[in-house]
């Protein structure tokens, strides 16, 4: 891995790292009392029922940031009353999505001496179907439309001799055969035409297509990132443009959003949001002028969500798709979100 893919990489950690739990302590330096804060305080939670499958009215579910009894659990609120009260389900995940009734939860195991991570592939009740281990930190998860497959990227350490190189590895699932592609990596990979080997290739950020077999993909070598299409029975994927990361892909399969490095930008805040006609190859930033870490959800087939830092860790907002509009806050004290419905 070149020394710039391992700064990159190195700094996508730590913004994981404040993702999963230290972000809210670094939003609110100088303001230990916030430690204090009840449920009281923010988002009004109360344990109930939550479940993944679709229903009449369309449904937010995604990680409570609220502090309180209920932080960290998969919380559900009404699409139509997104700062409405909200029902807790009592599973805490780090990372979470969902999709026809499929869940994905990576979450951590706190032990004695070190935490461990592990993905739990969820049913429509929200109950563990099965459960893989984790060999790091959890930072993306995605489900297909269908429910079929799922995906999970997390950050590793200790891929070089060095001990000092930070990697990614994504993973893939087969949910109806319990086939597991363990790393992407296996995959094999063309860019710009030919075959491609590199030592300090990386993949992240999985977005799947409604066929079952296709998705697209981010690939870092070379110190330079690319979008990839992946296909899942041929076991490849090939690089299709320059400069993504963490892509999403639009409910009708013809854009991609993503974020993208913008010279010029600080180095700790340097993506804006893009948006890509794939037929076209043109892309066009969104109106979000702020620096998103993270990995874009389409809420339909006009407007998408994000997270960015709030005084909870986290809070939800919205932008149109086509760089029209502005952005505005969804809701307070949420990550992760899923659409159902």
């Amino acid at each position: 891995m070149t020394l710039r893919n391992k700064i990159l990489v190195l700094v996508a950690a730590l913004a994981v790292l404040a993702g999963v739990g230290t972000a809210s302590v670094l939003h609110a330096a100088g303001r230990a009392d916030r430690k204090n804060r009840t449920q009281a305080d923010g988002p009004q939670v109360a344990e109930g029922s939550v479940t993944l499958t679709p229903g009449a009215s369309r449904r937010i579910v995604f990680r409570n940031m609220a502090w309180g009894p209920h932080r960290d659990e998969l919380t559900t609120v009404a699409a139509a009353d997104p700062t409405g009260p909200r029902t807790a389900s009592g599973v805490k995940c780090l990372r979470f999505y969902a999709a026809a009734g499929t869940g994905i939860c990576l979450q951590a195991e706190h032990g004695a001496v070190q935490d461990t991570y592990r993905a739990v592939v969820l049913d429509a009740r929200l109950k563990e179907r099965a459960h893989y281990g984790l060999p790091g930190i959890p930072t993306r998860a995605r489900v297909s439309p269908s429910g079929r497959w799922v995906a999970w990227t997390v950050f590793v350490g200790g891929d070089s001799y060095a001990g000092t190189n930070f990697s990614t590895r994504t993973a893939i699932l087969d949910t109806t055969t319990g086939q597991l592609a363990p790393s992407l990596e296996d995959f094999t990979a063309f860019k710009d035409g030919k075959e491609h080997h590199a030592a300090d290739t990386n993949f992240w950020g999985v977005t799947f297509a409604a066929d079952d077999r296709r998705f697209y993909a981010t690939m870092a070598t070379g110190g330079s990132t690319y979008l990839v299409r992946g296909d899942l029975a041929a076991r490849t994927v090939t690089t299709v443009h320059t400069n993504v990361e963490c892509p999403s892909l639009s409910p009708d399969g013809t854009r991609i959003v993503y974020k993208k490095r913008v010279p010029g930008l600080p180095a700790d805040a340097p993506w804006r949001l893009y948006a890509l006609d794939l037929a076209t190859m043109r892309e066009s930033a969104l109106a979000e002028s702020r620096s998103v870490d993270d990995q874009a959800v389409w809420l339909d087939g006009h407007t998408v969500a994000y997270a960015l830092p709030g005084d909870y860790g986290s809070d939800l907002y919205t932008v149109p798709a086509d760089g029209t509009g502005k952005p505005r806050r969804l809701l307070a004290a949420g990550l992760a979100p899923a659409y159902l419905g």
